[in-house]
Order: structure tokens, then C-alpha cells, then sequence
């Protein structure tokens, strides 16, 4: 998907004042309300997998409109206003800490207040489990998880947002996800992806065109763990000067002068994004050879795989086998800072039109003040007027 209107989710620290935080509590829920009743609990889910509906929400709540505090205030505000008797949704996470606790409160709401069977309960588990694992390892694109939160209805439906930071530019990066239609959490699962730019070289095992490099990831983890380990410690390569060098000179360094990463070989564009991991926890795969996974997503699901097992499976698949891995940046919008770079493409206009539309009828239809409901469609203008440069 080509880029679209232009903001920019700079980390913001600090806190919503509470007086703000009491009103976009009672906004959220009128607004929560007359969604479900209207369009039923499971649109209000596929609404909230949608980033530029999501960050259209926030401005009428009167958050930022900009700000990566987006994210975790209005999760934090659906998550005080939200009521499973009058929406019918739950919500589970939060930020930092509250991330992973996850594991407890889904249990817990959907006994309490749905009486899930068992498989719906591990099902959810299991969504919240690895969409954090895929976004945190699968997908490296710089970007550290903070802040998780899932929503789930009655139906055993879900929705995940969460959203990671790069501590060196100091931005947000948000991915949404929704259990319709997901067929595999390990080939194009994301609803959006909302980011300031595109990451060069960002090792994204999610691509369709890494299908292949995923089954050989399998293979490699499955297989005779001391060859694995000759792989990793003693692939040779010939340089221009044919000379013998180990996976040691891929590793690229960083220049505090330039502040970029500077890599030591001199193989051409091979050297930006080959960076194998300095150390593995061999323990780690060694239950993968005991449990011995039949596909990747099986793989990454072991507990102790993370980022540079994920990262050393692919480049030895790339690197001594030639099944390439896509490295290539998912994000789907696209959003980086003003100018004439901001005149969106025709595609982005039509879907923020659409989420406008659809939350203006929602304004119309809740239960609130007139003065409450005019400054809401007056901050929603001005949040359109902001994305497209409007006079």
C-alpha cells in the first residue's frame, strides 16, 4: 500500500490530565454504546483494527492528535469505559507491566463475564500470545514492544492493539490486529501497521515472498543441532580480495560521528542488513530439536525464541542456501512528517473519509450533551482539516 496522509507519533511523556481523562471516559462510552447497538459488538472490533479509525477516535476524545500517547490513553479510556453488560466487550493489558499481564486477565473476563469454553479461553491466549511475538521478533523493524492490550467479545472475537518505540529517533510505531479472516499469524497478519516512515532493510518474516525461507527456518531448527552450530560459528565467504572471512564481518557497528551503522565488509548491498547475532541460547534450541515443530508458526511459538534465533535461522537459510527472506517494511500506512509530502494518495483520502463518516454518524447518534457532541464533531473536522492541509 503506497503512503498516505502525514502525522507523526513522537513518544510524549507525561500524563492525560484527569479532568480530560473523566470526560473522554464518558465520551468513549456513549460513543462505544451506540456503535454496538447499532452495528453490534463485533464492528466496534473491526473498527478498533483499524489505525486510521483508531487515531480519528483519539482526536474526538480530545486526545493529541498526533501524539504516540494515542495509543495508550484511548486504550486505557475504553478500558474504564468499556462495561460487558451494556458493550458486550472486554478488554485485557495495557502498557509496560500491564502488557503481560494478559495471561491472568483474559481467564479471568471471559469466565466472569462470558463463560467461554476452554478452547475459546486458549484461543485467546494463544492471539495475544503471538501478535506480541510476531511484532517483537518476526517483524524487526526496530520497534520495542510497550504497550499491548486485546479486546474479545462473548463470541471468543478479537481485536489486539499494541504498539512498540525506537528509543534513536524517539517514535511510536502501532500494530493492529483482528481475528477475521486470519488465517496464519506468520503470512501477512496485520489489519495496519501505522508509522512515521518505512524502515530500510527490515527483516520481516511475515511476507508472503519469506514463505520459503520459513519452511527452511524449520528444517534447520528441527535438524542435527551441531550442524546448526557449524552454520552459525563457521560459514566462510570470499571477499573482493579472496580472502576467507566468518559471518564476524557482517556484523556492522555503529559510528557515533555519522550516527548510522557502518558495516566491515566490502560485498556491496549485501552488507546493510546481514547482521548475524553474537550469541544464541543453545539451550533454546535444543527443546525445538525435543519438540520438533512442524511449521514456523509452531516454531516461533516455543518459549526462548526471539529476535536473534529468529534472525540467525533466516540468514543461514539466506546466506549458504539462497532461500531469500523479504526485507522489506510492512507498514501499510505510512505516515511521516508534513510539507508537500503530505498530499495523500487518492486510497488514503477515500479511507479516512470513510472513518470520518462512519464516526460522525456515531457522534450524531450518541447519547450525550449538545455541547458535548458539537466540540466532538468540531475536533473531528479539525482532525480532517490537519490530515489533508485543508484551509
Amino acid at each position: 500500500m503506497k503512503a498516505s496522509a502525514t502525522v507523526n507519533l513522537p513518544l510524549h511523556n507525561g500524563h492525560a490530565p484527569a479532568y480530560l481523562v473523566r470526560r473522554m471516559v464518558a465520551l468513549s462510552y456513549a460513543i462505544s454504546k451506540i456503535i454496538v447497538d447499532e452495528y453490534g459488538k463485533h464492528e466496534f472490533l473491526r473498527r478498533l483494527a483499524d489505525p486510521l479509525w483508531f487515531q480519528a477516535l483519539g482526536c474526538v476524545l480530545g486526545f493529541d492528535w498526533h501524539s504516540s500517547g494515542v495509543t495508550t490513553v484511548v486504550t486505557g479510556v475504553l478500558k474504564q469505559s468499556l462495561k460487558e453488560d451494556v458493550h458486550g466487550i472486554s478488554i485485557a493489558g495495557g502498557k509496560g507491566s500491564k502488557s503481560t499481564a494478559t495471561k491472568n486477565d483474559i481467564p479471568r473476563l471471559a469466565e466472569k463475564h462470558y463463560n467461554l469454553s476452554s478452547a475459546k479461553i486458549d484461543n485467546l491466549l494463544y492471539a495475544s500470545k503471538m501478535a506480541a511475538k510476531i511484532d517483537n521478533a518476526a517483524v524487526q523493524d526496530g520497534y520495542t514492544l510497550y504497550h499491548h492490550v486485546i479486546l474479545f467479545d462473548g463470541e471468543g472475537n478479537w481485536t489486539v492493539v499494541q504498539q512498540g518505540m525506537n528509543p534513536n529517533d524517539r517514535m511510536a510505531r502501532r500494530y493492529h490486529w483482528i481475528s477475521d479472516n486470519l488465517k496464519s499469524f506468520v503470512s501477512e497478519p496485520h489489519v495496519g501497521i501505522i508509522s512515521k516512515c518505512k524502515i530500510p532493510n527490515t527483516l520481516n518474516m511475515t511476507s508472503v515472498d519469506s514463505e520459503e525461507n520459513r519452511k527452511l527456518c524449520v528444517e534447520l531448527a528441527t535438524g542435527n543441532i551441531d550442524n546448526l552450530k557449524s552454520s552459525i560459528y563457521k560459514i566462510a565467504t570470499i571477499n573482493k580480495r579472496n580472502e576467507e572471512t566468518t559471518l564476524d564481518d557482517w556484523t556492522p557497528t555503529y559510528n557515533a560521528h555519522s550516527k548510522h551503522i557502518v558495516n566491515n565488509n566490502n560485498n556491496g548491498d549485501l552488507t546493510d542488513h546481514y547482521e548475524m547475532p553474537r550469541r544464541l541460547d543453545w539451550n533454546v534450541f535444543r527443546r525445538i530439536y525435543d519438540i520438533q515443530p512442524q511449521n514456523y508458526e509452531q516454531l516461533i511459538s516455543v518459549s526462548g525464541i526471539g529476535p536473534g534465533a529468529i534472525r540467525a535461522l533466516s540468514l543461514i537459510g539466506e546466506i549458504i542456501f539462497g532461500t531469500k527472506a523479504s526485507w522489506q517494511d510492512p507498514v501499510k500506512y505510512n505516515f511521516a512528517h508534513g510539507g508537500k509530502d503530505g498530499v495523500p494518495y487518492p486510497i488514503a483520502r477515500k479511507t479516512y473519509d470513510k472513518s470520518i463518516r462512519y464516526l460522525s454518524s456515531a457522534i450524531e447518534g450518541a447519547e450525550m450533551e449538545r455541547e458535548q457532541r458539537i466540540e466532538a464533531l468540531k475536533r473531528l473536522g479539525e482532525y480532517s482539516a490537519r490530515m489533508f492541509n485543508e484551509d
